[in-house]
């Protein structure tokens, strides 16, 4: 090829380099999102807390005398009635100690029969000066004796009479007995050997304990009305069990105790439930949530539609120039998936519920309508979310509450 050849070629490559600058370079099609403005809806907050079921009364069965074990008449883990009878001792000894009481207390009565007729001659005799002032003195004073050994009699009659009755060991209260501890022909020892215990099952208890930070914020928030008050009506609690996914057991609040616990920082507390069935068993262990708050107007978003940057919450918005801008929020608990926003955004936002990771502030995106769907009457909030004290754990539709 000659020389002319190849700066012409070289020239035209330079001119086709120079018309290629010169085009526009092809715009980047904007990210399609999916927006939705913040779903307003009522809701109530809860607190959770974790605690175990006690029984309302609980007795050691225990023996008011001391015996060789004879009878135990009752079936192991069975309902037992106030009254009826759980063992026998051996009344052998104690009938005959009854029995010696009894003929003690038909001599004592003798005596003072005897002594009162003597007192009643006397009372003639003095009249006619037949006796002396003294004799009739020391005929009073042996009727009064007789008087006070009867009345002493009687009382060692009924002592046996009671030990005699001790010999059957009934419940002291109706409930679920457990399983006897000692067999027939052991000795038992009064008021030490335990012998069985019972406990009630309906109603049933359900102990916890709250930080400080919680009984306060119930404190302040019942006296500033922004609560249902306990003066006015029985806090209602909700309860589930360690395999249940919702709060189906349903009681009240019965008891705060006076004093936190200088260790611990935390103050207990009894809620009262429900148990027709007997299904709840004390020892049980189980979550509580308690009500935090009253209904108020929250704004709620898809739990994704929520970014973190370090300590804080964001959400993006979309403006009217398809333009994204980012809102700092304050959240709250988590409603079937929907997180309440308590500050940050407006109910006119058009927040990006879906595609928010493939945007920043201030691309241009093509927005898309989406939809929140509502959490359903009755949602249980979840149990795992943590919620730093005092803002509640959960939360719950206003509607939801009965």
């Amino acid at each position: 090829m000659s020389v002319g050849r190849v700066r012409l070629a070289m020239a035209a490559a330079a001119l086709a380099a120079l018309a290629a600058c010169g085009k526009p370079a092809p715009a980047n099609h904007p990210v399609t999102v999916l927006v939705a403005q913040p779903l307003a809806q009522k809701v109530v907050d809860w607190d959770d807390f974790v605690g175990h079921f006690e029984a309302v009364e609980q007795v050691d069965v225990r023996p008011r005398v001391s015996g060789y074990l004879q009878k135990v008449v009752f079936r192991d883990g069975a309902y037992v009635r106030k009254g009826q009878t759980l063992f026998v001792i051996d009344p052998r000894p104690y009938q005959a100690a009854f029995d010696q009481a009894k003929a003690q207390t038909a001599r004592a009565a003798a005596n003072l029969a005897n002594a009162e007729v003597e007192l009643k001659r006397a009372e003639g005799l003095i009249a006619a000066r037949a006796i002396s002032q003294q004799e009739l003195a020391a005929r009073q004073a042996a009727a009064a004796t007789a008087r006070a050994d009867v009345a002493a009699a009687e009382a060692v009659q009924q002592t046996a009479a009671l030990n005699l009755g001790f010999t059957r060991v009934s419940a002291p209260i109706s409930g679920r007995v457990s399983d006897r501890r000692f067999a027939p022909g052991n000795l038992v020892n009064a008021d030490q050997t335990v012998l069985t215990s019972i406990v009630t099952m309906d109603p049933i208890r359900f102990v916890f304990t709250g930080s400080e930070q919680i009984f306060l914020k119930y404190s302040r928030a019942d006296r500033s009305g922004l609560r249902p008050s306990s003066r006015k009506a029985a806090n209602p609690v909700e309860i589930r069990l360690q395999d249940e996914p919702t709060y189906r057991w349903k009681g009240r609040m019965e008891f705060v105790d006076n004093a936190l616990d200088l260790g611990s920082g935390t103050i207990r507390g009894r809620a009262i439930v429900k148990n027709s069935k007997d299904f709840l068993t004390p020892g049980m262990f189980g979550h509580m949530r308690l009500i935090g708050s009253g209904a108020y107007d929250a704004l709620l978003l898809p739990e994704q539609a929520i970014v973190s940057d370090q300590t804080r919450q964001l959400v993006y918005v979309v403006g009217a120039d398809h333009k994204v801008a980012q809102r700092e929020v304050t959240t709250g608990p988590l409603i079937d998936g929907l997180r309440v926003i308590r500050s940050g955004i407006s109910p006119k936002d058009e927040v990006i519920i879906e595609g928010a990771s493939r945007t920043k502030t201030g691309a241009v995106v093509s927005p898309k309508p989406g939809k929140i769907v509502p959490p359903a009457p009755g949602a249980t909030p979840a149990g795992d979310e943590a919620v730093s004290a005092p803002p509640s754990s959960s939360a719950t539709p206003a509607a939801a509450r009965r």
